[in-house]
């Protein structure tokens, strides 16, 4: 039976009282943010306007990105990617579980040296795929293109934020490449593997 989104007790400014939040929201107050879920719109949408109002709010503390996510939509996932590197405070971003497809673009694309995954986490990377199938000939020869397009724009990405070369981040996207956290920070997608009591996020 499910229980819904837990909630706790927090006291807002100024209030004598304490009210009852759900976890996510209170979180949200630490900087620390989710993706637990396929990337759509509409959790983009969230993600987006959660890193811009907390900037704005405070733009000397960074922001965490937990992530535990098998993928996604492209657009709505290059939309989180660019927010991240469009706000002024650092994104951290931390693998829990599944980086896979969108979800490790996302990862790499957390600040340079605040990358990290738990020590049992898994990523993925591979090139964008769409259905084919429900085009029409005219339009499966511009989604084709468009696809190349945006198959370039991840590559230059893989290729920038983790120092490999060309090729090897060319012949990787040809096909799924499961990695272990360690895999991946060889593979420059984290910088650092967590162990265990290393402190806390905050």
């Amino acid at each position: 039976m499910p229980i819904g989104v837990p909630k706790v007790p927090f006291r807002l400014p100024g209030e004598d009282d304490a009210v009852w939040v759900d976890v996510y929201n209170r979180l949200h107050r630490e900087r620390l943010l989710f993706l637990g879920q396929s990337v759509d719109t509409e959790i983009a949408n969230q993600l987006i306007g959660l890193m811009i109002y907390l900037s704005m709010e405070d733009e000397t503390r960074d922001l965490y990105l937990f992530i535990n996510s098998p993928g996604g939509w492209v657009i709505p996932g290059i939309g989180i990617f660019d927010t991240m590197q469009y706000v002024p405070t650092d994104v951290h971003t931390v693998c829990i579980g599944l980086a896979a497809s969108m979800g490790s673009f996302l990862l790499v694309g957390g600040e340079i040296t605040k990358r990290l995954a738990f020590p049992h986490a898994r990523v993925m990377i591979h090139q964008p795929a769409s259905a084919f199938y429900e085009a029409q000939t005219g339009e499966f020869f511009l989604e084709a293109e468009e696809l190349l397009k945006l198959r370039e724009t991840l590559t230059r990405v893989y290729v920038q934020r983790t120092g490999k070369p060309l090729w090897v981040v060319s012949e990787d996207m040809e096909r799924d490449v499961f990695m272990s956290a360690t895999e991946a920070q060889d593979h420059g997608i984290v910088d650092l593997v967590a162990v265990e009591n290393t402190g806390d996020f905050t």
